[in-house]
């Protein structure tokens, strides 16, 4: 797999917190983020659809790609709000989602990212409020799809169906019982 830098002053991360309309707000409004990119990654089946990874058979999980910009915005920093968006102490959903293609890990490019992904994880089960253990995988990157284009930025190009989803999903009321404050 490539390096987690890209081009000269950029970076990438992927990380699968769930369903990807809504890790994708997270990190696009963060400073020094570039693009942040829906698909899916791994898995078995070459260029997986969307039905495909939904139907849990392809091994894939909903992830982001993020490009960033690692002198404005450091891959910790990426770390330390992919932790606080995610509830890393269930296995094979998120919030409302079931089924394995939610299941969270960060799938690391380098080994400096398997490092700091390792101690994040370590920071992470000192710090959610339930004393559950975590169960997010720390894994190597593996082939990266993008998700068709009607997924990509869904929450801006469907606010209202977003809005909908997102709050009837229990996301905000399990982030703030898992993590003490409201998500960030």
């Amino acid at each position: 797999m490539e390096n987690s830098a890209t081009d000269a002053g950029t970076a990438t991360a992927i990380f699968a917190g769930g369903c990807f309309w809504c890790m994708e707000p997270v990190f696009d409004r963060m400073p020094g983020v570039l693009s942040v990119l829906p698909g899916y990654t791994g898995g078995s089946t070459p260029d997986p659809s969307y039905r495909e990874v939904c139907q849990g058979d392809t091994g894939h999980v909903e992830a982001v790609q993020i490009v960033f910009d690692p002198a404005k915005v450091s891959y910790r920093e990426l770390l330390r709000v992919f932790w606080r968006n995610i509830d890393p102490t269930t296995k094979n959903r998120q919030f409302c989602d079931y089924g394995s293609q939610y299941q969270t890990a960060i799938f690391y490019l380098d080994e400096e990212q398997k490092r700091e992904a390792e101690e994040s994880r370590e920071d992470a089960e000192r710090s959610n409020q339930l004393g559950a253990a975590v169960v997010t995988e720390i894994l190597p990157a593996s082939e990266f799809y993008p998700a068709e284009e009607y997924h990509r930025q869904y929450y801006q190009k469907e606010p209202y169906h977003y809005q909908r989803y997102h709050e009837g999903c229990g996301r905000n009321w399990r982030l703030k019982e898992l993590w003490g404050r409201e998500k960030e």
